[in-house]
């Protein structure tokens, strides 16, 4: 889930930031209700049962929004960048994504690397059908999940990197794709939805694999991103009139399916989380047409959301290094469960400094040096096909 993605400015949408936000918290609120169940703590006597079910257990959901995201961003940016799909430039492409994603996930696989060679525990890969060169592999293969889907789940500093593996499969494609449609923008408009709307199919057709699986499978996340992609290529032609309307319907169906979706899932089946990445469209539609951007910005009680949004990949790569020995404090102390409530409070802000921290120190200036060394500034191209966006209408000005 949740590389890197590109826009970090001034000109930030504050509703686009927001949504990476509530995804990561999502994210680091489950790592952590996983071992300490919020349904057993005091919270429980004060706070609705359906709203700490969803805080417990929607870090698989938060992925597939950030799923969403990705697409919608990466879309909207190379359209800014070569002004159609089907001149994307396939090597700049792949330098900007690894300029990006790597020197993070380097530095992670390394320290991970020695805390399981010193066999420091919650670290360290003790599987018997694991190793630590194949989990190297891979994780730098793009295909960690599918590593865990065959063998068993590895240590949760490894595990949060099924999503990125499934992200960066699908960026391998994504340009040599663009490209080999360049004359048939309507047939890969097409191509894109129908894998958007494949979800479904896709849970399916996983309906009998291993639990594991389900979970981790190329599929249903790539569905997710495609959903992302097509919410790009609608935002420019979207009419302003029903921006509105739509925002709100997005935030309604998202809302519903983090709030009550074992309800839903029983109404919907394997359409449940078609719901989800369909809302998560809308509501992108709808910020990226201007929705919200004059008060999100102005509500100082999201800006900490905010904050935490545009540090995602960092604070999804790092949190781990903090829930641990959160963990392992909590049942040292032999604290009781009905405080564990209060070991939440700490970590949530530390993830965000630890974010900060990796972000300052190793995320920029490696991305810095290697755009140095290897340039890459695409010259300007003309749109001149469907996937262009209306004069005045397009991204260029509303980075996230």
């Amino acid at each position: 889930m949740i590389g890197r993605i590109p826009g970090d400015g001034t000109d930030r949408n504050a509703g686009i930031d927001l949504l990476r936000g509530l995804s990561i918290l999502l994210v680091v609120i489950h790592h952590l209700a996983l071992r300490i169940p919020l349904a057993r703590t005091a919270l429980a006597a004060i706070l609705p049962a359906t709203l700490l079910h969803a805080l417990n257990w929607n870090g698989y959901s938060a992925v597939f929004l950030f799923f969403v995201i990705s697409g919608f961003l990466i879309t909207s940016h190379s359209i800014r960048r070569w002004g159609t799909l089907s001149a994307v430039d396939a090597s700049a492409f792949y330098r900007r994504r690894a300029t990006r994603i790597l020197p993070c996930l380097i530095v992670l696989v390394a320290i991970l690397s020695l805390l399981d060679l010193a066999h420091v525990p919650y670290y360290t890969i003790t599987h018997p059908d694991q190793s630590l060169p194949r989990a190297i592999l891979a994780v730098f293969g793009m295909h960690l999940n599918w590593y865990e889907g065959h063998t068993a789940y590895l240590p949760g500093g490894w595990d949060v990197l099924w999503s990125l593996s499934i992200e960066e499969a699908f960026y391998l494609a994504f340009p040599l794709l663009c490209r080999a449609t360049a004359r048939h923008a309507v047939l890969r408009a097409i191509l894109f939805a129908a894998l958007a709307l494949s979800l479904p199919a896709d849970y399916a057709l996983l309906s009998h694999a291993p639990e594991i699986w389900r979970e981790k499978a190329y599929l249903p996340g790539m569905a997710a991103i495609a959903t992302g992609i097509c919410a790009a290529l609608i935002a420019p032609r979207a009419p302003l009139r029903h921006v509105p309307a739509l925002g709100i319907l997005g935030a309604s169906m998202l809302g519903a399916i983090l709030l009550w979706q074992p309800a839903i899932r029983q109404a919907l089946g394997h359409a449940t989380m078609l719901l989800l990445t369909l809302g998560s469209a809308m509501l992108l539609i709808a910020f990226d047409r201007g929705w919200g951007r004059a008060t999100l910005p102005r509500i100082r009680a999201l800006s900490w959301l905010r904050a935490y949004g545009r540090l995602s990949y960092e604070i999804y790569l790092t949190h781990m290094f903090l829930v641990f020995p959160a963990i392992a404090l909590f049942h040292g102390l032999g604290a009781p469960i009905r405080y564990g409530w209060l070991w939440f409070l700490p970590v949530l802000p530390l993830a965000w400094l630890l974010g900060h921290a990796t972000e300052r120190l190793v995320t920029n200036p490696a991305e810095r040096r290697l755009r140095s060394r290897f340039p890459f500034d695409p010259a300007s191209i003309r749109p001149h096909s469907a996937d262009r966006a209306p004069p005045g209408t397009g991204p260029a000005a509303r980075r996230s």
